[in-house]
């Protein structure tokens, strides 16, 4: 892997593009992962945000690597897009803090069960946006998993994949969804949804 030290930033992208080459992916990681995380510490102030942001990127972009086109240079991409995964962060915590002071409101003020209907709307919304954002092998996965409630088995006899898959989606999707929407939301989603 040594000799891609001396690869420039092109044909770098070129090999990973174009010939899925893992090597180059790798390199391109190490040059950039360190500057990342320090540029997306001082977006998030949260360390594990700040890591779980650089890998979300390094995963959308060798996922997606075949589709990648750069109109600016290939940093400047990869710092738009933790700046856009910063703000990002910034909404859900703010949809979170939302709900979780309308929520106490409700509590205090012992609301009649219209205003609990609509928030119960107004929630299932934000994860259903959530659940939308997930790659759409997983998302749907997921929907057959906890909307139609088929077992892994049965998912992975009707997508024509394996149940080791089928399990290794349904973990990452919750793993994500818990990220993305807290804990209080994504506790109320499973305890629905069983």
């Amino acid at each position: 892997m040594g000799i891609y030290a001396g690869f420039s930033e092109q044909d770098l992208i070129l090999l990973m593009k174009d010939k899925d080459d893992e090597y180059a992916f790798r390199e391109i990681y190490e040059r950039y992962s360190g500057l990342m995380y320090v540029f997306a510490l001082k977006k998030v102030k949260n360390e594990d945000e700040a890591k779980d942001i650089v890998q979300e990127i390094f995963i959308v972009l060798w996922n997606k690597r075949a589709d990648l086109n750069f109109h600016s240079s290939f940093s400047s991409y990869l710092f738009r897009a933790i700046r856009n995964r910063a703000l990002n962060i910034f909404v859900h915590q703010k949809y979170h803090n939302d709900y979780a002071s309308s929520f106490q409101t409700y509590l205090d003020q012992k609301s009649p069960e219209a205003d609990i209907m609509l928030r119960e709307k107004e929630m299932v919304a934000i994860i259903e946006r959530e659940i939308d954002a997930l790659p759409e092998k997983m998302q749907e996965v997921f929907r057959l998993s906890r909307n139609e409630h088929l077992s892994h088995k049965e998912i992975a006899e009707k997508l024509g994949i394996s149940e080791l898959t089928v399990k290794t989606q349904v973990k990452k999707a919750l793993r994500i969804l818990k990220l993305k929407l807290g804990l209080i939301v994504y506790l109320v989603y499973l305890l629905n949804n069983r």
